[in-house]
């Protein structure tokens, strides 16, 4: 997952204890939060008011947990890596944020397409790991492991299955939001 971080070209302090990511990552996560955040709002109005079709997987409470979880997910894992870093909102927020996707990665294990896995089911486990990555890191103060592992995190485990929910047809998103 580490390997999808974009190549940093932050300046750390005299201390280098900064985390602060480059302004390529910046500029990835910005796109990508607003971005899939908007995207994600428009299709929750779209299928909430009526305006998209009818979804049935919305009465699966796996689906219904996974669309709940990720949804506060993906602004707020945008805000943390924009954000000032360190301080006690941070910290409570990244807690929140590395529990919002592991409960998405575990509702995830009860979403089956046709009655099998997909290969999407791949970022379960991976999710799982790096959120535990995630949470060693930042317990040991290894600060450039932590920013690497929670970057690989934010674009890995939401970006390409967002990008996967809203593009293959017949999914929730894809359907609330173009249809």
């Amino acid at each position: 997952m580490t390997a999808l971080a974009l190549p940093s070209t932050a300046k750390s302090p005299a201390n280098g204890n900064s985390f602060d990511i480059g302004p390529r990552t910046r500029l990835a996560v910005a796109v990508i939060a607003i971005g899939l955040t908007s995207a994600t709002l428009v299709a929750l109005f779209r299928g909430l008011l009526g305006i998209a079709p009818d979804h049935s997987n919305i009465r699966h409470f796996a689906i219904f947990l996974h669309v709940a979880t990720v949804l506060p997910a993906i602004p707020l894992g945008g805000y943390l890596l924009l954000a000032r870093k360190g301080g006690s909102r941070h910290k409570l927020l990244g807690r929140i944020w590395v529990g919002l996707m592991v409960a998405t990665a575990f509702s995830a294990i009860f979403i089956k397409t046709g009655g099998s896995f997909s290969f999407i089911h791949l970022f379960i486990p991976l999710t799982f790991w790096t959120s535990y990555k995630v949470v060693a890191t930042a317990r040991r103060r290894d600060f450039a492991a932590h920013r690497k592992e929670i970057v690989g995190l934010y674009l890995g485990a939401l970006t390409i299955p967002g990008l996967v929910a809203f593009s293959l047809p017949g999914r929730l998103m894809n359907v609330w939001l173009f249809w």
